[in-house]
Formats: structure tokens, C-alpha cells, sequence
């Protein structure tokens, strides 16, 4: 009978809950954040025309322009790649030198595409 068969079986305890998608590898910046002069069309275009280069980030990255060079846009890339960091470290690199931060991420979207690994 039914009522037996429940009783026999004992409960299943989940230990681990599943992910939502693989984990990335932990990897670092494919450049620093003052490492203008190893791309200067990169440098260029966020020194003189910041919009246009954040709205090819934000294209590169399948997201809105509207939002900008955002701390989330920085934080999204860098947990999508496994980069160390914090959300902290992301809103004072934003604050500080915005150009240099597009450009940091440009110039990462640039090499991780040359390694096809983007």
C-alpha cells in the first residue's frame, strides 16, 4: 500500500543548491587601469569622444547604452570574468577616472576577443 511505501523511504536533504550558470574562472584585467598607451585608439576615443566608446562597451556587452559607464556595468564584467574585486573597488574607480575605467574595460573586451574567450 502507498502509506507503507512513504514511510520507507527515507528524506532527501539537499546539501548544495545548483548554480545559475557555470563559474567563471577567476583571471585578472588583461591591462591595468593606466595602460592607455597599449591601445591608443582606445585611449583617444574615451578621451574625446566618451559617449561613442561607452556606447560600444555597452553594445560589446549586450546592454543598454542609457546606462552609461556604470558601477554596474564595471561589476558585471568583472564577476562575467571572474576578475577580483568588490562593488567598493568598482564605485571609487568609476568616481575617480571614469575615462580610464571604460577604457580598462574596452581594452579587456578587445583582448579576451583576440583569445576568443569574450
Amino acid at each position: 500500500d502507498l502509506a507503507s511505501k512513504m514511510q520507507a523511504q527515507s528524506p532527501v536533504v539537499i546539501v548544495t543548491q545548483p548554480g545559475c550558470g557555470p563559474v567563471p574562472q577567476n583571471s585578472n584585467w588583461q591591462t591595468g587601469m593606466c595602460d592607455c598607451f597599449s591601445d591608443c585608439g582606445v585611449c583617444l576615443c574615451g578621451t574625446f569622444c566618451f559617449v561613442c566608446l561607452a556606447c560600444q562597451v555597452a553594445a560589446d556587452m549586450n546592454e543598454c547604452c542609457l546606462c552609461g559607464t556604470s558601477v554596474a556595468m564595471r561589476t558585471l564584467y568583472r564577476t562575467r570574468y571572474g576578475i577580483p574585486g568588490s562593488i567598493c573597488d568598482d564605485y571609487m574607480v568609476t568616481l575617480c577616472c571614469p575615462q580610464c575605467s571604460l577604457c580598462q574595460i574596452k581594452r579587456d573586451i578587445n583582448r579576451r576577443r583576440a583569445m576568443r574567450t569574450f
